[in-house]
């Protein structure tokens, strides 16, 4: 029970073990895998119920690219075989109100091959989007039914005409970085997927619970391993 609470509440394993929530490591680890499968199932459910699409009735969505490659401490140590090469990771924000949803995708490359069947998949017609102006989608979404606002970040933070800017991913970047980075969730290309995974449960599922992400995280919990 302590550590559900301490999980749902997005605490280091280390600061675990140093409150005595389980002896080891390896507990631990094991503890954090079972527990991050559970919000994926969740969101697999949530997806065929309801679908993971943004934008459309007031609310607009953010878009942008950021590397989460591996860093090794000290500069020592192997990569491995998953980091052999970048990682981008593509992110889009929904905002409307004080909401925030959040679909991040690990992807090979940042062309438009790889991130427009993206924005098609979970930015309902119509929404309008805001960007860069990163030449994959530039000039595309518009004629795929989308508002298009860019943002040239060479010049300015917001653009002077629309008011557009890409802050709210922008901030939301530095919290993901963070997190993954406290929980040494890129180490591999799949406990990176897990991260990006858990992170989307919380600002879909977790977030919205009366009861907040330990509320979500029992009900969640319950659903995969019914009595």
């Amino acid at each position: 029970m302590k550590f559900i609470y301490r999980f749902s509440q997005g605490l280091r394993q280390i600061d675990m073990i140093d409150d005595d929530v389980a002896g080891s490591s390896k507990t631990l680890s094991a503890m954090a895998k079972r527990i991050r499968q559970v919000c994926i199932s969740a969101m697999e459910r949530h997806g065929v119920n309801k679908g993971h699409c943004l934008g459309g009735h007031k609310e607009f969505v953010v878009m942008d690219e950021s590397c989460l490659r591996h860093q090794r401490k000290y500069a020592r140590g192997r990569f491995g075989n998953a980091w052999k090469r970048k990682k981008w990771v593509f992110g889009l924000m929904g905002v409307k109100d004080k909401r925030r949803r959040l679909v991040l995708k690990l992807v090979e490359k940042r062309t438009r091959r790889h991130l427009v069947p993206l924005i098609r998949q979970h930015v309902k017609s119509g929404s309008a989007i805001i960007s860069d102006e990163w030449r994959a989608y530039k000039n595309v979404l518009t004629n795929m039914g989308y508002k298009h606002y860019t943002v040239n970040h060479s010049r300015w933070f917001a653009d002077p005409h629309s008011g557009s800017h890409t802050q709210h991913i922008e901030r939301a970047w530095m919290t993901i970085k963070g997190h993954i980075r406290r929980l040494r969730g890129n180490r591999t290309e799949m406990l990176l997927e897990e991260h990006l995974k858990v992170l989307e449960w919380s600002s879909w599922l977790g977030s919205k619970h009366p009861d907040g992400p330990l509320g979500r995280l029992f009900k969640d919990i319950w659903k995969s391993f019914p009595v």
